[in-house]
């Protein structure tokens, strides 16, 4: 039999009573109470544990949510409330700060393609089309420029170059890298904005060379390329602006460690069920 005792300003649980009711000892309920509420505060301090850990592996950039699956992922049920309130009274969080923001620089006269993509995004195959840009660095050498070719269907960083200077190579040696990568089949689409870049006679023989077709969104539209600006934007509020570099060749190496180490291997993916994308291609099965 279960008793729910209600509790006010006004009247006061009578322990005494109580205990006459459930036929034990005043001080067999104290002791009783004690060792409760022990067990809780000792369960509580090995989850909080675990929590810890999983929260510097991930460099800090875990929430509650990707922790609460990392935990699962490893065989320890807890519920994700529990996991967000002994983070939030323990003073862990996502580590989280300012946007960035995007600069795409065309030139007239340019040739551009068509947006073949259309913002539809729900890819959930490999190698089916993949999505590029540029986004800016700043070290004490001055401004360094990093290029990625992320792959649509499984979020995988599958090309990047990382340069001093702002030009087509810098492109063109991140879509080659991806393409010898990956060895895609005809039919890839690669999708970009109207940088000049993108536009150039390089990158349009390369494309056509590997049988890959080009697509571009409009210009000044951060949604008609949103699944390189989303990683832009973690890359930047999770790793790069929590570092000052002194040098290009520093944030190269530091630039390295995240995609290839964290990124593609470790990191969680809410599109992908929570996957890494190295994770999420091995359940596909892929050669």
């Amino acid at each position: 039999m279960k008793y729910r005792f209600i509790h006010s300003n006004r009247t006061t649980l009578n322990i005494a009573a109580l205990c006459r009711l459930l036929h034990v000892s005043r001080s067999a309920y104290y002791r009783w109470q004690r060792t409760q509420s022990s067990a809780r505060q000792q369960r509580d301090d090995e989850l909080l544990a675990l929590i810890r850990t999983i929260h510097r592996q991930s460099q800090e950039v875990y929430g509650s949510p990707r922790i609460h699956v990392e935990l699962r992922k490893q065989g320890i049920r807890c519920g994700r409330k529990r996991v967000a309130r002994l983070m939030r009274q323990n003073g862990l969080r996502a580590k989280m700060v300012r946007r960035f923001k995007v600069t795409t620089r065309s030139r007239r006269g340019q040739r551009y393609a068509p947006d073949l993509v259309q913002r539809d995004f729900a890819v959930r195959h490999p190698n089916r089309v993949w999505t590029s840009d540029i986004t800016y660095i700043w070290t004490r050498e001055g401004w360094a420029y990093l290029a990625v070719v992320l792959d649509v269907g499984t979020r995988m960083v599958v090309g990047w170059e990382f340069g001093a200077r702002l030009t087509s190579t810098i492109v063109t040696t991140a879509v080659s890298r991806a393409i010898h990568q990956r060895r895609p089949s005809e039919g890839l689409i690669l999708h970009s904005d109207r940088g000049s870049q993108y536009a150039s006679d390089e990158l349009q023989t390369l494309a056509t060379d590997h049988a890959v077709s080009l697509s571009m969104g409009r210009t000044g539209s951060c949604y008609d390329n949103a699944v390189t600006e989303s990683f832009f934007h973690t890359l930047k509020t999770e790793h790069v602006y929590w570092h000052k570099y002194q040098t290009r060749d520093e944030a190269r190496t530091s630039i390295f460690d995240y995609i290839e180490i964290f990124y593609n291997r470790k990191r969680r993916h809410s599109t992908i069920g929570y996957c890494s994308p190295v994770e999420y291609e091995q359940q596909l099965k892929l050669p």
